[in-house]
This record gives C-alpha cells, structure tokens and sequence, in this order.
C-alpha cells in the first residue's frame, strides 16, 4: 500500500507565505516524478510545479517567480514553498507522484488526499 499525505495548509494573508509538505509512504521500490496539483471551487484541477528525480522542474505560468518545488528524494518527500500569495491561489492542493513499488512493477499514479490553502485578509 501506498500513501501520499500532504501538511502546511492554512490560512494566511495576502503576500504571505506557506511551505507545504508531502510524505510518501508504504510499499516504495522508487520515485520518478513528484509534484502538486491544486482545484479551486468550481475550477479543474491544474499543475502546479512538478519535479523529476533528478531534480528538473516544471511551474504553471501563474506561479512561477513565486512557488518553488523542492524534494529529498532520501526520505520520499516533496515541497511547495509558496511566497507573495494572492487570493486566487486559494484552492485545495494535491500531492502526486509516479511510484514504482517493486523492481519488476511499472510506475503508477498516486494522489494525496489534499490539503487546504486560504489566501485571504
């Protein structure tokens, strides 16, 4: 079994910052690409940033300059440092990443099960 649990939601400010967090967890052989997706009310749910293992990354246009993904892949675990906030960044954000579970399996999909972000005065 495999879980991705994401932490550091919250409420914060406009122009704040927020780092969230996401462990990966259980029957893990290895990562390849881990990243954050993020569904605002009423909206799809869009990429935020992703990273591949060895560390090149990937960011929406919308947050680029201000969010940067980071991971260590020692401990299966990947960032969002998130700094000048704006309101429309409020949304739930998702942890996901392509995890093999053993050395004959193929990479499979997983999400986290969210964590909310609130950019509000």
């Amino acid at each position: 079994q495999v879980q991705l649990v994401e932490s550091g939601g919250g409420l914060v400010q406009p122009g704040g910052s927020l780092r969230l967090s996401c462990a990966a967890s259980g029957s893990i052989f290895s990562i390849n690409a881990m990243g954050w997706y993020r569904q605002a009310p009423g909206k799809q749910r869009e990429l935020v940033a992703d990273s591949t293992r060895g560390g090149s990354t990937n960011y929406a246009d919308s947050v680029k300059g201000r969010f940067t993904i980071s991971r260590d892949n020692a401990k299966n675990m990947v960032y969002l440092q998130m700094n000048s906030l704006k309101p429309e960044d409020t949304a739930v954000y998702y942890c996901n990443a392509d995890i093999r579970k053993y050395l004959s399996d193929w990479y499979h999909n997983y999400w986290g099960q969210g964590t909310q972000v609130t950019v509000s005065s």
